[in-house]
């Protein structure tokens, strides 16, 4: 596992264990194999409800603090400026921690609205000042984004004080939005991948089963290792130990050429 540099000097460890539908009630334990499988970066968010069970498997694992790097997300559905620096507070008690290193606004609309005609900037700009002000307390350790196009990375870098670091977005073979990752590298911004097998559509895909054949690794660990070396933080999610342990091994290099292959498929329908 290597580590990525943040614009504020900061390193962030470039494979997470994501938590998204993991019940709050299982998180704890499942955090915790994770952490001792070898991954020192774990996803939550608000929204996920599971933030109580990640601070307890956190815990639970006795590792230093300070070797552990956890995001949040401030809930989409919060759009204004009290209510969300009042949820990060509300974060870092469920989650039991004196810092999160990485908080980010989940997605530029509600998710009832995500791609609406309504792009909610006076809004966003409102959620990130929060972000700011609990940047400067220390509370969190460094502020992104999720789910931002372009136009909604511009409105922030018009209205705040401090860009954001990381942008994460769903990415996956299939799915790679080139433009919008080369435009976040050009303005030193780390961007995330989520959901980088597909939502699961990826296992059962013919020219996938036929790469990872090619490489000897499952197909995971194909679609892990796409996401890496395109640059990005990858954030798998497994819920056994078996899948847990195989994604952190990808002692392997896909070409360049199978990556232009990769890059170029549309979809994951065959």
């Amino acid at each position: 596992m290597e580590k990525l540099k943040l614009q504020n000097g900061l390193l962030i460890p470039n494979i997470a264990y994501g938590t998204w539908l993991i019940p709050n009630e299982k998180a704890a334990d499942l955090v915790k194999m994770a952490i001792d499988a070898g991954y020192f970066h774990i996803d939550t968010a608000q929204a996920y409800g599971n933030e109580e069970g990640v601070g307890i498997g956190i815990k639970k694992s006795l590792i230093k603090r300070e070797d552990i790097y956890v995001t949040s997300k401030v809930k989409a559905e919060i759009k204004n400026y009290e209510e969300a620096y009042q949820s990060i507070l509300a974060s870092l008690k469920r989650l039991n921690l004196e810092y999160i290193d990485l908080m980010l606004i989940h997605c530029p609309q509600p998710w009832s609205e995500y791609r609406g005609p309504y792009p909610y900037y006076k809004e966003n700009v409102e959620v990130w000042k929060a972000l700011e002000k609990a940047y400067e307390e220390g509370l969190v350790k460094a502020i992104g984004v999720s789910n931002f196009n372009q136009d909604d990375l511009n409105n922030i870098f018009a209205n705040c004080k401090i860009k954001p670091m990381v942008n994460q977005i769903c990415i996956h073979i299939g799915r790679t939005d080139l433009a919008l990752i080369d435009y976040c590298k050009d303005h030193d911004i780390i961007v995330e991948a989520y959901s980088p097998i597909a939502h699961g559509r990826a296992l059962n895909h013919t020219t996938l089963l036929s790469f990872s054949e090619k490489y000897h690794v499952s197909v995971p660990q194909l679609c892990i290792q796409y996401t890496l070396q395109l640059g990005t933080i990858s954030i798998p999610k497994a819920s056994s130990l078996d899948h847990i342990t195989s994604n952190l091994k990808l002692d392997f290099t896909i070409s360049e050429s199978d990556m232009e292959t990769l890059k170029n498929m549309q979809g994951l329908d065959s």
